[in-house]
């Protein structure tokens, strides 16, 4: 037995999985079971240490079913979504492994999604990425070989036909539960719905979305889903997030794209003696009424740099659980 693998924690990507099932990841396995489905992203370290990596999964590993490591979020530089999912699965904690078409072309892709699927990891969420221009580098050449329906496309082909987008044969398939990224709630909203559509046509298992913090709007976006099925084809996992101020909420929706924020809640927040508590309190109230949405399977929280508040967050919301295991 190689050494990975003689860690007891480690994730290993052939055991057997549940029948019916893509990749028997806890993710995966919750949403099948029915469960609603956690999962969060982490703040990737500008570090070599390991011992960084585990520190920031530490508040999130123990509450939710999958943690997101983002890969070059904003065309920023920081620890590989790959490197850091490696570090995830040798220590038993379910990862989602972030693919952005930006940085490679379909041979370093291929290339990469067996390596991730070979160190144990379950998941991945394919993106086409932002433009290098919104960046801290935007001189770096920008690749966009794939946009994220290929990429969707491609994974599924290696997954279930067992062969490279070359034909080509692959001897030991990924097992690899397919996710896909969607912003619900911005402009032209109704076109939102049919563009998911293209991404379950693609192969897509499971869709984490942008933030939500206009509900309204990710009604009518749901209630599109549920007109087309497409809420019984693929599980929706909506976005939520503590905003620290009203200031940093603005921010937010003047610079990152994909992001809708209504003045009422910029008003709650410039109003609120303490803003950090006041926008934890919204993002519970978000979870609770997106919960009895139909068709939502779960939650996906972005808290940047606050990610010891998810725990809070959660049995505020009333949505608590014991710990997952490994996967």
């Amino acid at each position: 037995m190689s050494m990975f693998y003689s860690d007891p924690n480690a994730i290993r990507p052939y055991e057997p999985i549940p029948e019916g099932h893509k990749a028997g990841s806890v993710l995966e396995r919750t949403l099948r079971a029915g469960e609603f489905a956690v999962t969060s992203e982490l703040n990737p370290p500008d570090s070599a240490d390991p011992e960084d990596v585990f520190a920031a999964a530490k508040p999130l590993a123990e509450v939710t079913d999958a943690i997101n490591a983002t890969d070059a979020s904003g065309a920023n530089c920081h620890m590989s979504s790959i490197g850091i999912c490696s570090l995830l699965t040798r220590t038993g904690h379910g990862s989602v492994y972030q693919i952005s078409c930006r940085d490679r072309n379909r041979i370093a892709i291929q290339g990469d999604v067996l390596g991730a699927a070979a160190m144990g990891v379950r998941n991945v969420l394919c993106l086409t990425g932002d433009d290098v221009g919104a960046g801290d580098q935007p001189g770096a050449k920008p690749v966009f070989d794939l946009d994220s329906v290929s990429l969707i496309r491609l994974i599924k082909t290696m997954r279930d036909e067992g062969r490279f987008l070359s034909g080509r044969e692959i001897a030991k398939p990924p097992r690899l539960f397919i996710g896909a990224a969607e912003n619900p709630c911005v402009d032209p909203v109704d076109y939102r719905a049919d563009r998911l559509a293209k991404k379950v046509e693609a192969g897509a298992d499971f869709i984490q979305t942008n933030y939500i913090f206009d509900i309204p709007r990710f009604e009518r976006f749901m209630e599109r889903v549920r007109d087309m099925g497409l809420d019984k084809r693929v599980f929706i996992l909506a976005g939520v997030g503590p905003l620290a101020s009203a200031k940093a909420a603005r921010w937010m929706r003047s610079n990152v794209p994909g992001i809708h924020i209504p003045d009422s809640v910029i008003d709650r927040l410039e109003k609120a003696e303490k803003p950090g508590d006041e926008g934890r309190r919204i993002c519970v109230e978000l979870i609770q009424q997106v919960k009895d949405i139909a068709g939502v399977s779960g939650v996906h929280i972005m808290a940047f740099r606050r990610e010891h508040l998810v725990a809070d967050i959660l049995r505020e919301a009333g949505i608590a659980r014991p710990q997952k295991q490994s996967a």
